[in-house]
């Protein structure tokens, strides 16, 4: 039986599915157990009822362990029914269960968020922090808002292009950090602050729309403001004006927030503008914190 992800048992009500994942919580209700399964898509509800083979091996299991059931997707009685969760519908009754890999006691609560737990712990055990409800919903809404950056420019005729990690010393406002060449010592690479000098050859080579998600390295001391690497959306655009590029990133952003987080609202469109002057009279800064 090929393993389908917990969101897809929705549409399988009446049919016996694969799933596998993580244990998130364990419940005990007299003889019965209820298990909510975590996957990448979500989490699924599965219950165990005495006289089966999956209850029976489900005694020692824990959160965290590593699991795949076998089992019946029923719908769930309209009272039980979890309107917070896309699987909320549905429920799984156990046939059969393996176990993939058990776990020690995880150090914190992955169930439960995990913003106040100490961050040198969450660092020591990242992947674990990974698997916890925050951390999967920010890297959703990064791989979201990435995609549609992506297609958003496809369709604006800008084209995707990689440029190099490795290059020479240009400095800007930051140090660089130097990689040693092994093939001509005491010669040296240097991680690029940003493409500025490679997409603007690309300009020069007649590609005239460019664009990528770049990862970008300043050696820079530590500071709230400050990443030692960063990601940025990169552009460059010829045969252009000011107003172009400003009515594009505007028009990339607006959609940005109505197609990924639909429930915010921009509370002005088209964006107000200052200029430098007045920015700098107001807010002392170039940078206003809006």
């Amino acid at each position: 039986m090929k393993r389908i992800l917990t969101k897809e048992t929705v549409d399988k009500v009446g049919q016996e599915v694969l799933v596998s994942g993580w244990v998130n919580t364990r419940r005990d209700h007299g003889k019965i157990v209820f298990i909510d399964l975590r996957d990448m898509s979500g989490l699924l509800q599965v219950i165990f009822v005495p006289g089966s083979k999956a209850y029976e091996k489900i005694a020692d299991v824990r959160p965290e362990w590593v699991i795949s059931i076998s089992g019946k997707i029923n719908s769930r009685p309209e009272k039980m029914k979890n309107n917070k969760l896309p699987t909320g519908g549905v429920e799984m009754e156990a046939v059969d269960i393996e176990i993939l890999n058990p776990a020690k006691t995880p150090p914190f609560e992955i169930d439960k968020d995990t913003s106040n737990v100490d961050e040198e712990l969450r660092l020591k055990y990242r992947y674990l922090d990974l698997r916890s409800d925050r951390m999967s919903k920010n890297i959703t809404l990064r791989h979201d808002a990435i995609k549609f950056i992506r297609e958003f420019l496809y369709k604006e005729n800008f084209r995707e292009i990689e440029t190099p990690y490795l290059t020479k010393s240009t400095p800007e406002g930051a140090r660089e950090y130097i990689v040693p060449a092994r093939l001509y010592p005491g010669e040296f690479y240097v991680l690029p602050q940003s493409p500025q000098q490679f997409k603007q050859l690309l300009m020069i080579g007649g590609i005239e729309r460019y664009f990528q998600i770049a990862r970008c390295f300043r050696d820079e001391d530590q500071r709230g403001d400050r990443q030692p690497e960063f990601t940025q959306l990169d552009l460059e655009m010829s045969f252009v004006e000011q107003e172009d590029i400003l009515n594009l990133i505007e028009k990339l952003m607006v959609e940005l927030v109505e197609k990924i987080t639909p429930e915010k609202t921009i509370v002005q469109k088209p964006f107000p503008r200052i200029t430098y002057v007045e920015s700098m009279k107001k807010y002392d800064s170039d940078k206003p914190d809006l």
